[in-house]
């Protein structure tokens, strides 16, 4: 085996690596509700979550795969130092939110990534604007979408059950949420794993292993779903309590509305090729329901945390690729 042939197949399996981490980093966001609602026990819930992760490719095209692969940075720059590097910085960032139980964005992370190790290596020229501003929109819109749709559907469900008790509700609901669960880890895996499959696909393109044009062989896929969802079955408990329990107080009714705004949001972005935060879009849903329920018992204070760290997460890990670049550089060549 070659030197470059080998830090490729080392480059594929960080990948995987960066793909279970965000299983596991986001978890939170497929089963926070339905485990802070009790529907289901903790481990029953990621082992639903990821099922419904690992099947997510028989359900969308891979437009998000592909503006991963070429819509953040020129793909004629790309090599496995710096995939690596990109790679290394959604890591490193990952952990780090990971262990203050913060539910940063693991697909922004990775877009800044790739943003830092292309600029390190070939300046602003290397970015692609237009990709790159559809995916900062997408970093406003997805939350304030999740929370219209949350609030939305649990105003309209509100009206729709009123005349039942809460006992009668609350039995209906918690079946309706293994539904919305389901449906929710469907869009985490069909938008988060693609962004995985784009970068091992760009980095095959770029050491001519994929017969001259940009595509994402069977095998990437199925090993980038099975990763997400190997990941998600190990959970990340730290978050979900977070998410779940610190937010706001939901009951089933509340976790239905709130896993299936957050699903449609998904499924829509992921229809339209648009690589989205699935915790910025399940963290507005949360909020949009627990502000029609009571706005007072939303903790904006933990939410105000979380945005900052939104904030913060792609100019970080962006520095981070950047750093770790100039040292592969050094040290390979």
């Amino acid at each position: 085996m070659t030197g470059a042939l080998a830090l490729v197949i080392f480059g594929i399996a960080l990948a995987l690596v960066f793909d279970f981490i965000n299983g596991f980093h986001d978890a939170a966001n497929s089963v926070a509700t339905i485990v802070s609602t009790r529907v289901l026990a903790p481990h029953w819930a990621v082992a639903w979550a990821a099922f419904f992760n690992f099947i997510a490719f028989l359900f969308f095209d891979l437009k998000v795969a592909s503006t991963v692969g070429k819509g953040v940075i020129d793909p004629h720059i790309v090599d496995v130092l710096l995939v690596i590097s990109a790679v290394s910085g959604a890591i490193v960032w990952n952990i780090v939110t990971w262990f203050y139980g913060i539910p940063s964005s693991s697909s922004h992370a990775l877009i800044g990534g790739l943003a830092g190790a292309g600029i390190a290596k070939a300046g602003l020229s290397s970015l692609n604007y237009a990709g790159l501003i559809k995916i900062s929109v997408s970093i406003l819109a997805s939350p304030l979408i999740g929370m219209i749709l949350g609030a939305l559907l649990m105003k309209v469900t509100r009206v729709l059950v009123q005349f039942g008790t809460p006992r009668a509700v609350d039995k209906w609901f918690r079946k309706l949420q293994l539904l919305s669960a389901a449906l929710y880890s469907l869009g985490h895996g069909g938008n988060d794993a693609q962004k995985t499959m784009g970068i091992i696909a760009v980095l095959l393109f770029s050491a001519g292993y994929l017969d001259g044009h940009f595509h994402v062989p069977l095998w990437v896929v199925l090993s980038c779903h099975l990763a997400m969802g190997l990941g998600t079955l190990f959970g990340g408990w730290r978050i979900v309590k977070t998410m779940g329990m610190k937010l706001t107080k939901l009951r089933p009714i509340g976790g239905f509305c709130a896993e299936t705004a957050g699903a449609a949001t998904l499924f829509m972005a992921t229809g339209l090729g648009i690589p989205v935060s699935t915790t910025h879009t399940i963290t507005g849903s949360i909020l949009g329901v627990g502000a029609v329920n009571d706005a007072k018992k939303v903790r904006w204070g933990v939410a105000s945390r979380i945005v900052w760290a939104w904030v913060f997460t792609i100019p970080a890990s962006a520095l981070i690729a950047a750093l770790t670049l100039a040292i592969l550089t050094r040290f390979f060549g």
